[in-house]
């Protein structure tokens, strides 16, 4: 009997074994099972069929099947199920094919017949008549597009159509009844084995295949799956001969599997591998008789491995690092993109084929390809950039500089300075070239580009910087001023950009450049050349500067300036300076200084506004009040000179020079010294003095009497000639002796109120004298608590009392550092005083004048003791308001007596 043995993979020591069921001479003939494991197809020589699903353990026959010996099954991939296969289609050796369904019942296994239906679809000929279907596929490609591929010995058909959305369960008939009047298109070979066998690659579990490889007579059909193709999916066909080794008519393959770069072929005692890409033979593997002979070879789709078995053995095979040397075939096909990307992750292996594929380049006369693959090579740099240089092929020269440049790291230094540098030279040299000829006109502004980005490349910007000299050399070698510009403005040289434009009296596009970049040193040091062409935007720019600029180090170039200009010029000047002191409140002297020059040079009535509204407080005026008076002088302005007289306090000569001016000029001035009446009376003699002799009018001298009430009548007097008459000022002498009576009487007054005063100080005297305070017998210290009359004591009106040394103890510390040393000095003082004296043998009345003497000076040191120490009481004098912010312990004692409290 016939049994069925089932492993899975998963627990490959528990197989599972069914039987088929038959007791006759039924041998098994074929077996397909689908990509998913569920669903099994048994073919037997008797014309039969039987199913079994991977949930049962029954085998069930296929009653409509019965009478057809099947060849191929093409499975459903997309519509298929574990319980239902969907619509499948099904090859015999009568050359049918079939569409048929089976369908597992859920609710009680095989209840019913498992064969849905199966109907004839198509027939499948060669040209001696119906021929066996060897193969079946079915491929879903574009837009709902079903591809079905079909295989006798000879040929291989293509069926082409759409199946309707929705109708996908009704199968493949609409595809085959386009055909049924004409034969599909197919390719057909003249040998045969008999037989044929196709089979595809598929990359990933659940995605189209990508190639397939069709064992025929002639050799292996292989080719690639394109599904854009409206016809026909096979593309990149090729037949490749089998080895010399194999004879059909001997030792014909048996079996075929793909991989992705491999066809195996089964042979009965052996397995070769075939390259696609090359057609050689890359593997062999022969197999021992003992396992006999080999029957067949199939590929697992879902974990890409290959199982062959014979009657007694099963082999199982793991494709690993197949594509290893694929990169040498692809690059002897001189398929160098292809060649890369199987090589990207060895080094070694990706520089030989850019080495190829850059000579293939070269030799093609591709230079600029080649350049860019030389450059990512190792080979060496010299012979490289010779071989460029022989074929006169500057540009690919220079695009091999360019990549090479790229790849180099930041430490090799002396490499990119030597490129970076020979670059230059070759763009320069190229732009000379071009720039001659007008027909390479767009090729010469292409490159200008080119130069301009490799110049501003961030990668190169460092190496620029370090050898800018050596640039700006190259640069001027050439006479290109238009790129010097460009680099200097590139590497923020602003300096040599302003240069360069004022050499070539480009003093707008200067400016402009100054103004662009802010950048202060270099407006101090162009400044004198621009303000001379172009004054009114150069101050518009200071302006717009504010305070970044320092308006002292701009005053050279304005005097340069203002010393050649006119008037109208010279505003500029005058316009920036009134910028500086009123917008921006600038107080350097210089700056106030050159303002008022310019005031005094061309607008007087500016000027006196400007010293007025700077005031008359020497300590905030920010202008040189000598140089002030001297330039003022210089220029006869008189009212200016006035006011600076009035600032410096030199009021005499204002009102000197206030009266060549306007009286009423210098009246304003007499009246300044507010604080010395002897002052101002002087100043207002002046100019009453001024008014008689030199004007000789009385009536104004009369009212200069009236305009300051220090002068009197008889201080004018002198002034006037003799033959004036009395009858001009009798009123003013008749006021003045009334003033002089009037003062009499508050003499008087003031007389008799100071008697009174001295007569109640005396008084007070008197009765101070007669004070006293009373003092208990228990009363106490307030400062110490102890009895107070054991020993000197001080009473305060107050009431407080304190013992003497308690009272000195208290005051001292708090003292001035001047009344302590004073007070120190007196205590010796008074212990110097009580000392008896150490000779005994003096007379008695030098005793006794020395003893009187020292006597007084002992009661005058303690009178100074008494004042310094007893001034006032020491809780209710200014000494206690003064300690009120003191803490009441000493910061420099805390910690200690912090710690005497724990």
């Amino acid at each position: 009997m016939v049994s069925l043995c089932r492993i899975d993979l998963g627990k490959p020591d528990e197989p599972n074994q069914v039987e088929l069921g038959r007791k006759d001479e039924a041998k098994v003939y074929k077996m397909f099972l689908d990509h998913t494991g569920s669903h099994l197809l048994i073919a037997l020589n008797t014309s039969e069929c039987l199913y079994l699903n991977r949930s049962v353990q029954k085998v069930r026959a296929l009653s409509r099947w019965k009478g057809h010996l099947i060849e191929s099954v093409g499975w459903n991939k997309f519509l298929g199920s574990e319980t239902n296969t969907g619509p499948i289609l099904v090859g015999t050796s009568q050359g049918q094919i079939y569409e048929a369904e089976i369908s597992v019942s859920e609710g009680s296994l095989f209840s019913t017949n498992p064969d849905q239906y199966f109907r004839q679809v198509y027939t499948l000929e060669e040209e001696s008549g119906p021929a066996p279907v060897c193969c079946l596929e079915i491929e879903r490609g574009l837009e709902g597009k079903f591809f079905i591929i079909a295989t006798t010995r000879k040929r291989l058909f293509q069926f082409v159509g759409k199946v309707p959305e929705g109708t996908e369960q009704q199968g493949f008939s609409s595809i085959f009844a386009v055909h049924a009047d004409h034969l599909p298109s197919f390719r057909e070979f003249p040998a045969n084995l008999g037989f044929s066998e196709i089979a595809f690659y598929t990359p990933k579990l659940r995605s189209n295949p990508r190639s397939f490889a069709w064992m025929m007579g002639n050799g292996v059909l292989y080719g690639t799956l394109d599904y854009s193709r409206p016809d026909s999916i096979l593309s990149d066909e090729r037949v490749w001969v089998y080895p010399p080794d194999i004879d059909i008519t001997v030792n014909k393959p048996i079996s075929i599997v793909l991989t992705q770069f491999h066809f195996l072929l089964l042979l009965p005692d052996r397995v070769k591998a075939v390259c696609t890409l090359n057609g050689q033979v890359v593997f062999q593997d022969l197999f021992l008789e003992k396992f006999g002979l080999l029957t067949r070879m199939i590929k697992d789709p879902t974990v890409q491995q290959i199982w062959i078995h014979t009657e007694k053995v099963v082999f199982r095979y793991h494709v690993q690092r197949e594509s290893r040397d694929v990169w040498k075939m692809y690059m002897n096909m001189n398929k160098f993109d292809l060649a890369k990307e199987y090589c990207k992750d060895r080094p070694e292996c990706l520089d030989i084929v850019l080495a190829k594929e850059a000579e293939h380049c070269f030799q093609n006369k591709r230079y600029l390809d080649s350049a860019k693959c030389y450059a990512l090579t190792q080979n060496y740099f010299e012979e490289i950039a010779l071989k460029f240089i022989e074929a006169k092929q500057e540009e690919a020269l220079m695009e091999f500089l360019i990549k090479k440049l790229s790849n180099l790291k930041p430490s090799e230094k002396t490499q990119t300075t030597l490129l970076t540098t020979w670059l230059t030279e070759l763009y320069l040299n190229w732009l000379g070239i071009l720039q001659g000829d007008p027909s390479q006109r767009n090729l010469y502004l292409d490159t200008r580009e080119k130069f301009r980005t490799f110049l501003s490349s961030p990668k190169n910007k460092d190496c620029l910087f370090n050898n800018r000299a050596s640039i700006y050399e190259l640069l001027a070698s050439h006479g290109d001023t238009e790129h010097m510009v460009y680099f200097a403005v590139i590497m923020q040289d602003y300096e040599r950009v302003v240069a360069h434009h004022c050499q070539h009296d480009e003093y707008d596009e200067a400016l402009n450049v100054l103004s662009r970049h802010r950048d202060e040193k270099l407006f101090y040091k162009f400044s004198p050349v621009l303000i001379q062409h172009i004054p009114k935007k150069v101050v518009d720019a200071w302006i717009s500067m504010g305070s970044r600029l320092d308006a002292r180090n701009l005053i050279p170039a304005l005097v340069n300036y203002s010393q050649s200009a006119s008037t109208q010029q010279i505003n500029e000047a005058i316009r920036y300076m009134e910028f500086c002191v009123y917008q921006l409140e600038e107080t350097q002297q210089a700056i106030h200084n050159y303002l008022l020059s310019l005031y005094a040079l061309c607008r007087p009535d500016s000027l006196l506004s400007y010293l007025e509204q700077a005031g008359t407080n020497p300590n905030r005026i920010h202008y040189d009040l000598k140089y002030a008076l001297r330039l003022c002088a210089e220029h006869g302005h008189h009212r200016a000179c006035v006011h600076i007289y009035k600032v410096m306090e030199l009021y005499e000569e204002a009102v000197d020079l206030a009266l060549q001016v306007d009286v009423d000029l210098a009246k304003s001035c007499a009246d300044l010294p507010e604080d010395d009446e002897e002052l101002r009376k002087k100043l207002w003699l002046k100019i009453a003095r001024h008014v008689v002799q030199e004007e000789k009018d009385v009536k104004k001298a009369m009212a200069c009497l009236s305009s300051c009430a220090l002068l009197k009548i008889e201080d004018v007097l002198p002034f006037f000639p003799d033959f004036v008459t009395i009858d001009h000022f009798k009123e003013a002498i008749c006021n003045s002796l009334e003033d002089y009576n009037k003062h009499i009487e508050e003499l008087k007054r003031e007389m008799e109120e100071a008697t009174q005063s001295a007569k109640r100080i005396r008084e007070d005297i008197q009765e101070m004298r007669n004070k006293y305070g009373s003092v208990e017998p228990q009363e106490k210290c307030a400062a110490c608590d102890f009895p107070l009359l054991n020993r000197p004591f001080y009473l305060f009106l107050c009431g407080h009392m304190f013992h003497y040394d308690c009272l000195l103890q208290a005051v001292f510390p708090n003292l001035p550092a001047y009344k302590q040393a004073k007070l120190e000095d007196l205590q010796k003082k008074l212990a110097a005083t009580s000392q008896p004296s150490k000779s005994h043998h003096r007379p008695k009345d030098a005793d006794t004048i020395s003893l009187g003497k020292g006597q007084q000076s002992r009661e005058q040191i303690k009178s100074d003791i008494d004042d310094i120490v007893a001034a006032e009481c020491v809780y209710c004098g200014e000494l206690m308001i003064r300690s009120i912010d003191k803490p009441f312990i000493d910061p420099q004692k805390y910690e200690e007596e912090m710690q005497s409290w724990l």
